[in-house]
């Protein structure tokens, strides 16, 4: 209740803001000011300032208007974040941020046509100086609206993995199974080759680590411990999916790949099985 009473005041302020701006206009022939004024100084400030404010308040309306309607026709709840209200909001950001510019500007009594034009050289430096935080807001627009990678899903990128918590207008936010929060560039990102294990359905997990012959009698007793402590999870796990392959034999040590499948994605299960698993390796070696 409180959020509509909330909306529906900043639409009263939009439409006050929008009769002041009309009587403004009015005004400019007959308005009276103290005589150590400058009236025209005085109404060019008070219409950039009007102007300003209803730009950065219909826009912002807009926003709110624009996520309510996608919310409603996907049924999303309100608590939930979706790629493209992301987007929405790097939208509002960006068009928020000119306003500010061109009001800042104006509010000087800079004449912008002649601004851009006179200016044309250095913009252009600006730009090359500028084009990776460019390259990353539109990055972060593309992927955004995009479906290839949405908030919560436990995806690759590079040699990152981890949750994805947030998608900003410059970067991606990831959680990984250290629980570090990591972020990288969105135009990394869009670069980068990306493996989206909730997307994709991926239920296949693999263990890969190294062990010394001299702590090893036999793979299959290996993969049998390994079996064995995970015990209290073979109601989660493919019956028959077990698996612990040699990826590589070298003169006094195996690399070794421990794999199973689960029967449903669930990150925080696999997570603790495969720390059950690491700590019964080191026990392993640990009774040798």
């Amino acid at each position: 209740m409180a959020r509509f009473l909330f909306i529906f005041l900043k639409y009263l302020a939009l439409f006050a803001l929008i009769y002041l701006k009309v009587r403004s206009n009015l005004w400019k022939s007959d308005f009276n000011l103290p005589l150590n004024i400058n009236s025209e100084h005085f109404l060019m400030y008070t219409n950039v300032l009007l102007n300003f404010l209803i730009l950065t308040l219909g826009l912002n309306l807009l926003k709110i208007g624009a996520v309510s309607l996608y919310r409603r026709r996907q049924n999303l709840p309100a608590d939930k974040p979706d790629n493209v209200m992301v987007g929405i909001q790097n939208i509002y950001i960006i068009l928020v941020t000119v306003v500010v510019l061109v009001a800042a500007l104006s509010f000087f009594g800079i004449d912008m046509k002649s601004l851009f034009t006179g200016l044309t050289i250095v913009a252009a430096a600006i730009a090359i100086l500028t084009k990776d935080y460019i390259a990353n807001i539109i990055s972060g627009i593309s992927i955004s609206f995009s479906d290839e990678i949405s908030i919560g899903d436990y995806v690759k990128i590079a040699e990152h993995k981890g949750k994805v918590m947030d998608i900003s207008i410059s970067r991606i936010a990831l959680l990984n199974d250290d629980d570090d929060t990591i972020f990288i560039p969105n135009n990394t990102v869009f670069t980068s080759n990306i493996i989206n294990y909730t997307k994709k359905g991926i239920r296949k997990v693999s263990i890969e680590f190294e062990m010394n012959l001299a702590f090893l009698d036999t793979i299959e007793e290996l993969e049998n411990d390994l079996i064995e402590c995970l015990s209290d999870h073979h109601g989660s796990i493919e019956e028959g999916s077990f698996e612990l392959k040699i990826v590589e034999i070298k003169k006094d040590s195996l690399d070794l790949k421990f794999q199973y499948t689960l029967k449903s994605i669930n990150r925080e299960l696999e997570r603790d099985i495969r720390r059950k698993t690491v700590r019964r390796v080191v026990n392993h070696i640990g009774t040798k």
